[in-house]
C-alpha cells in the first residue's frame, strides 16, 4: 500500500497483520479512483475519515492539498496504524486521531460545531453500513454546503438515491467493493 499521489507520492503505508479480521484497507487503484472522481487538489479542505483503519484515505487526502484531517476508529490495531502512517508521511501536525466509536465521534464533533468538506466511510461490510452513516452524517451536520460524502460499501448493499439531502451523484464499482458519492447540496 502506497500513497497514490500528492507530496507523500509513492510513499509506503504499514498493513495490518495478515491475522487481521477487523481491517481492510482501501486499495491503491480505488482510492485512486475514488480521488479521480473527487478531483485530484483538495488545497485546504478539512477531511473526515470514519472507519479509518490504516488512514489510507485521510492521509491521501493531505497528500492532495488537504488542510487538516480527522482520522476515526475505535479499534486498537488501527489506532496504532494511524499513527504509525501520520508519523512516517510527516503528517502529525495535521491530523487528529480519535480513538472512539463512529457514533461517538460524530456526535462530539457536532457538539464543537466542526465541519468538512469531504467525509470518506468504509464501515464493515457485514454491519450494511451505508444507511447508518448516511444517517450521521446528515443529523449531525458535519458535511458543508457543496461537501462530499464517500461510503464505501459491498456490493450486495444498495445505497439509496438520497437520504435527508444528501443526494448521491456518483457510484463506482470495484469487485465486491461499491464507492458510493452523495453530495450535500
Amino acid at each position: 500500500m502506497r500513497i497514490v499521489a500528492g507530496s507523500a507520492r509513492g510513499r509506503a503505508l504499514q498493513g495490518p497483520k495478515p491475522t487481521s479480521r477487523h481491517i481492510r484497507p482501501t486499495a491503491d487503484r480505488v482510492r485512486e479512483t475514488l480521488f479521480n472522481v473527487l478531483g485530484q487538489w483538495l488545497e485546504g479542505q478539512a477531511v473526515l475519515d470514519l472507519y479509518a483503519g490504516t488512514g489510507a484515505l485521510g492521509l491521501e487526502a493531505l497528500s492532495r492539498g488537504a488542510g487538516r484531517a480527522v482520522l476515526v476508529d475505535s479499534d486498537r490495531e488501527a489506532q496504532a496504524l494511524c499513527r504509525q502512517n501520520t508519523d512516517a508521511l510527516g503528517f502529525s501536525s495535521q491530523v487528529e486521531l480519535l480513538p472512539l466509536s463512529v457514533a461517538r465521534a460524530v456526535e462530539q464533533l457536532g457538539q464543537k460545531g466542526l465541519s468538512f468538506e469531504l467525509i470518506f466511510a468504509d464501515p464493515p461490510y457485514a454491519a450494511r453500513g451505508v444507511e447508518t452513516v448516511l444517517e450521521q452524517v446528515a443529523r449531525s451536520k458535519l458535511l458543508t454546503s457543496g461537501g462530499m460524502l464517500v461510503v464505501e460499501h459491498d456490493k450486495r448493499e444498495v445505497a439509496p438515491d438520497s437520504h435527508e439531502g444528501l443526494e448521491r451523484v456518483d457510484q463506482r464499482k470495484f469487485g465486491d467493493t461499491v464507492a458510493s458519492f452523495y453530495r450535500n447540496p
